[in-house]
């Protein structure tokens, strides 16, 4: 039987959604090992001058405990 953990991760880019993801499962792979899913509770964006600046994601990162 397998244990899975669960933690919650927040992470932003300047590009995009999908590249705020890569870096929170890149930045969170340095501490946690054995990744098995990622996902995506939430989703904003920060806007100054009416203008995108920032996308930002809120995901909840599981991994198996051995």
């Amino acid at each position: 039987m397998a244990i899975i953990k669960v933690i919650e991760v927040l992470a932003n880019s300047e590009k995009s959604w999908e590249d705020a993801t890569k870096n929170a499962v890149k930045q969170a792979s340095k501490s946690v090992k054995n990744i098995k899913s990622a996902y995506i509770v939430d989703q904003s964006v920060v806007v100054r001058e009416d203008e995108v600046t920032e996308f930002r994601v809120n995901l909840k990162i599981s991994f198996e405990v051995k």
